[in-house]
């Protein structure tokens, strides 16, 4: 089949190689433009615009993919399908229906929870066992459109946003490349949502990677590693920012905390330990204002931190 892919960040790599693997023409690659990145902000190309080029695919970078020149030239393609993944931009029906076969998603949840910008990193926050990916066919809704497949994998105790993604977008790979063989073959069922159950998975930002103290360790532990590596989980200390990363809950340290954010363990045998709303959570990693990502020991042992600082 002539695919037209569409996707922008190192998550929709595997999708783009699945479908070169399974043979598929690629007759085309549609990315966001080159932007600003690092410390220098250079403008630089999207991850999947690098790998495309290596490849010598056609790429298209527009700034409105609405606009109707743009359009046009999607039907002047002709692909058969599109297929999305991680694109960054919100299609128009036009689009969506230019493929003679209509544009399919690859979203990383099990659809119709966590629809949005961010369900593996709300999917870790809010404490979810299991998560997935689905394969569904778009529609103008955000993320609501019929399901053609879905497959499932657990999460662990310790998995955070930044481990989860890969192998999330491995599963979503391998699931593409069997609903497009089925779809070579003719119609696939597809299932509808249940609207009714969605929930939904906000961008994160700054002001939502903030921890707050007065939740239970469990749930202050789920942020931290949700929103590992970015945009990081932060508290204040002495008036500074510090981005909290790796933690453990600890069974025992507090008897439900009548302070909340106050350090109750400082030292190389029991680590960083602060008190959440109910029990205490141990930090690993900790990454200071202006500084690199470091172990908590090691932050302690150069007195960035001491047992009764309070995490604000």
């Amino acid at each position: 089949m002539r695919v037209l892919f569409w996707g922008t960040p190192e998550f929709a790599l595997p999708a783009l190689r699945a479908i070169e693997s399974a043979g598929h023409e690629v007759a085309g690659v549609v990315t966001r433009p080159d932007r600003p990145r690092g410390r220098g902000r250079k403008r630089a190309p999207s991850p999947v615009r690098r790998y495309a080029e290596s490849r010598g695919h056609r790429v298209l970078t527009p700034g409105r993919p609405r606009d109707g020149a743009f359009v046009e030239l999607v039907r002047e393609i002709a692909p058969d399908v599109s297929v999305v993944v991680a694109y960054g931009h919100i299609l128009s029906r036009e689009l969506l229906e230019a493929p003679r076969l209509g544009s399919l998603n690859v979203h990383a949840s099990l659809l119709p929870a966590l629809r949005g910008a961010a369900p593996v990193n709300w999917a870790v926050a809010r404490g979810h066992t299991v998560t997935g990916v689905t394969v569904m066919r778009m529609v103008e809704a955000m993320d609501a459109g019929p399901v053609l497949a879905r497959a499932e994998i657990p999460i662990g105790e310790t998995d955070t946003a930044s481990l989860l993604s890969p192998r999330l977008a491995e599963l979503g790979a391998v699931l593409l490349a069997e609903t497009l063989a089925r779809l070579e073959e003719g119609p696939v069922e597809e299932v509808e949502q249940d609207h009714d159950a969605a929930t939904y998975a906000p961008k994160v930002s700054r002001a939502t990677a903030r921890i707050d103290w007065t939740e239970d360790a469990r749930a202050v532990a789920c942020l931290i590693r949700g929103m590992d590596a970015v945009p990081g989980a932060w508290s204040v200390l002495k008036g500074q920012p510090v981005k909290l990363f790796a933690p453990e809950v600890v069974e025992g340290e507090s008897d439900g905390g009548p302070d909340p954010g106050r350090v109750v363990g400082a030292d190389s045998r029991v680590g960083l330990v602060v008190m959440a709303g109910g029990g205490s959570v141990r930090i690993g990693e900790v990454q200071p204002a202006g500084k690199r990502r470091m172990e908590a020991v090691a932050w302690m042992l150069g007195r960035g931190v001491g047992r009764g600082d309070r995490f604000e």
